[in-house]
This record gives structure tokens, sequence and C-alpha cells, in this order.
């Protein structure tokens, strides 16, 4: 076990406490409030732990945090769920990485001490919820260029300082607007963990991030929250069934008289679930429902927390994912050139729009062009370390039934090299 600690090897000292206390796995992944297969894959070195994760799975076991040594010839152990990968060997930009990432963490949760602190002695004001959501508006406009893995940690610490906040406010007039402040920074903590792949923690900060919205009592935020937890089970855990229970849900909150682009936005996310369960009939309803909400005279401003009106563009872009996914190419590429691309400036999105269209060409027998636009998502996925794109890419393969060209040739030697690690040959 000192070994374990000295090497941050968190792996052996889950496995160690789980022994020493008797506990069987189950019981193990319920004192740390995590999925028993995550916690399995922990165990097993499969599962990658970010700074944030290794100090919160400490401290749910009263692990003394200056007991592990983020530091040192070893301190890139933790990347690669302990000492298994350095057995295997760490890459030095790997470890060059988590250094940064360490001291990023530490600075914000030092910061987020601070002024928790501070917050406790003076007592907060009406400028704290306005300046936490300055914080969390920042680090979404970072997240358009920047890996998740590095802004991962300060968001988890600004979650941090505002649920600390939020308990310094309890009693005050100012408890409502931070618990909507809460809810936005735990919704973009969500939507890190999802672009990395870790699921498990993506739904424990969305549910997190809905339960905030309630307490605030901003009907639009639940909603907004709701809707966005639907759209990842949809879209990135691949679960419409549950997704769209989750958007019938978030209907009810919002009921009959909110603002249309609330009731469009959620109509296109329904669609997205129709789709994925084959419901063509309910998808072409909910978009046209959506179209009819735009259309309203009072949809001009977008109501907060959306920031960009939606637009016919917007359920365009809707209508072409839905005909992705109902495998309706024709339908798609129309609906795409009428859809207006993301903003070139965040390229992570606009790598996830290239692989839709990719599927869309595809379908259609344009291998040569599909292919193209699926290296090049890939390349963003790579350089940006998304899971999520590179899953996407990797989703785009395997639907893919047709002729085994030389692009599909170069895009399964390059999805096997990020397994194995080894540069493709040829």
């Amino acid at each position: 076990m000192a070994a374990a600690l000295a090497t941050c090897d968190m792996p052996t000292v889950i496995e160690g406490v789980r022994t020493a206390r008797g506990w069987s796995q189950s019981e193990l992944a319920q004192a740390l409030t995590y999925s028993q297969s995550w916690v399995s894959r922990v165990v097993n070195g499969q599962q990658t732990l970010t700074v944030s994760q290794v100090q919160d799975l400490a401290q749910r076991l009263h692990v003394p945090l200056h007991l592990l040594r983020f530091g040192g010839a070893v301190s890139g152990t933790a990347t690669a769920a302990g000492a298994a990968s350095t057995r295997e060997g760490v890459k030095t930009t790997r470890r060059r990485d988590f250094g940064k990432a360490v001291a990023a963490g530490t600075f914000m949760a030092t910061a987020s001490r601070q002024a928790a602190e501070a917050g406790a002695y003076h007592g907060v004001d009406e400028t704290t919820a306005p300046a936490l959501r300055s914080i969390t508006g920042g680090q979404r406009r970072m997240d358009a260029n920047s890996p998740a893995r590095h802004l991962l940690p300060s968001a988890v610490a600004h979650v941090q300082l505002a649920e600390q906040m939020l308990g310094n406010a309890r009693g005050t007039p100012f408890h409502t607007e931070l618990s909507a402040s809460a809810s936005e920074a735990s919704g973009f903590a969500a939507w890190l963990n999802a672009d990395l792949g870790d699921m498990g923690s993506a739904r424990m900060h969305y549910r997190t991030a809905v339960v905030r919205a309630r307490q605030a009592g901003m009907r639009l935020l639940d909603v907004y929250m709701l809707g966005s937890l639907a759209a990842f089970e949809i879209d990135v855990a691949e679960d419409p069934e549950l997704g769209l229970g989750l958007v019938k849900e978030a209907e009810h909150v919002l009921g009959p008289s909110a603002h249309p682009t609330a009731r469009a936005w959620l109509a296109c996310i329904g669609a997205l679930a129709h789709a994925g369960i084959g419901d063509r009939v309910a998808a072409a309803r909910a978009i046209r429902h959506a179209e009819r909400e735009i259309a309203r005279p009072d949809n001009a401003e977008p109501p907060w927390p959306w920031v960009f009106a939606f637009d016919e563009a917007k359920v365009a872009g809707y209508r072409a994912l839905v005909g992705v996914r109902l495998r309706s190419p024709h339908e798609a590429r129309a609906a795409f050139a009428e859809a207006v691309a993301p903003s070139p400036r965040n390229v992570k999105q606009s790598a996830l729009l290239k692989v839709e269209l990719a599927s869309t060409h595809a379908e259609a027998g344009d291998i040569d062009e599909a292919f193209r636009l699926a290296q090049e998502a890939l390349t963003t996925g790579v350089r940006f370390d998304s899971e999520r794109v590179v899953g996407r890419v990797r989703s785009f393969r395997k639907r893919y039934r047709g002729p085994r060209a030389h692009c599909v040739e170069d895009l399964d030697n390059r999805l096997s090299s990020l397994v194995t690690g080894l540069p493709v040959s040829g």
C-alpha cells in the first residue's frame, strides 16, 4: 500500500481498502457512489482517471491526499490508472500533460478553498452568482479549441467552489441565484467528462445540474439541464429510449406557454430520440413542431440559458441528423445544405458534423468523400484528445458495410494504431 500511495497507483489503493474493510466490489462502488462497472474498470487498470477523480476517490475512501505522490518521476501513472501503465511505459508527452493538469488542479483547488473561506468569513453578496457564472462562461468559450482534459481540473474545482458558495448562502436572498450558478458549473463539467468518455462522471454532474436547477426554481434552467442530459443519453450514450423519457419529463416541466426557443429545442432533441428508435413518423412530427415554434413572432430573442437564437438553420441541422439516423441520405444531405455549419473556431463541433456528413455520403455511395471526412474528424479528435469525436468515428466505421476500398483500409489502420499505440505501416 505504501508503494501504491507513493506512485499514485489508485487501482491498488482502492482494492487494498476494499479488502481491508471486507467489502464486495458492489459495496465498494456504493461507498464511492460510482457504478460497479466503472469501479471494476478502475481496479482492472482499464479506466483512465483524471486528477479530480483521484482526489474525489481518495476523499471518499478517507485516504489523506498528502499521502498520494502526484509529483516526481512517476507522476504520469495516474493518467493511465496507476502502476499498470508504468510497466507498459507512459509517453513523455502524457507525463508532461498530467503534470500540467496536476499543477492546474492543485492551484484551482487552493484558490477555491481560499475563496470559500473568504465567503465563509465575509458572506456572499449580489456579485457572487454573476462572478461564478462569468467563470463558467469563460470556460465554455475555451472549450471550443482546448482539450477537455486540460479544462477539467479547473472546471471541477469551479464546481466545488460554486457548491461551497451555495452552502454559505443558505438562509440568504442569494441562494436561488447561486443554485443556478452551481447548476451551470456542473452542466459544463458534465460536458467535459462526456468529451473524455467518462460516462459515469458525466451523468453524476448532469444529475447535480438538474437538482440545482430545481432548487433554484428556474423552470427554463431545469428544462435546459434535463434536455442536455437527454441529448447526452441519446447522442453520446446511444440510449434513445432513456433520452426520450427525459425529453418527456422536460416537456412536462416546461408546460405549454414557455418560450418558443425552449419548445423548439426540446422538440428537436425528441426528434433525435424518435429517430434513434426508428420511429420515422414521430421524428418527423417533432421536427414539424419545432419549425412551427421558430416561426412564431415572439421567438426573436433567445431566453437564458440559451445564448444563440434557435432558428430555421438550427432546425435544419437537427433534421439532417434525424435523416442520418433514419438512413435517409438524400434528405439528410439536403437538410445539411440548409443548415449553417458551426463556426470554424469550434473545431470539435465541426469534427462531429463531419462524421455526420460522412455517414450521409457513405449511405449515398460516395465512399471516398465519406472516408475523407471521417479522416479529418479523426485527426481533430486525436489532436484534442476527444473521445467523443474519436468514438463517433469508430461508430461510423462500425456501421459501414460497403466495399473494402483503400480509403477504408487507411481509416482502419489509423483506428488500429490508436488502440495498439503502433505507427501506421506503409
